[in-house]
């Protein structure tokens, strides 16, 4: 069954067609597109007129809308101090020497 929704940012629909969730993040009916983003990240366009012909149902954004992609920082296993190094030299410097 096709909709009738108009693509408003900010809104998530469920492709029933393909069992994909997404949120719309832009839209312009000017210039005849929307914009979503599926919950794993990936970002998609439509232009307005197969848009319409989705097979969509509007739904309540996730609990965890942020997609299984994010990762708190403490978990990146370094802190926002700058990385200071001792001893700049390398494997590099042999290379390219010094002027």
């Amino acid at each position: 069954m096709r909709h009738h929704e108009r693509p408003n940012i900010g809104e998530w629909f469920k492709n029933q067609e393909y069992n994909s969730i997404f949120e719309v993040v832009a839209s312009d009916e000017f210039d005849d597109y929307v914009e979503v983003q599926y919950f794993a990240g990936e970002i998609e366009e439509f232009d307005l007129e197969t848009w319409y012909e989705l097979d969509l149902k509007k739904i309540p954004a996730p609990e965890d809308c942020s997609g299984p992609f994010e990762v708190p920082r403490e978990d990146l296993g370094y802190a926002d101090d700058t990385i200071h190094p001792e001893d700049w030299s390398g494997p590099l410097t042999e290379i390219e020497p010094k002027d």
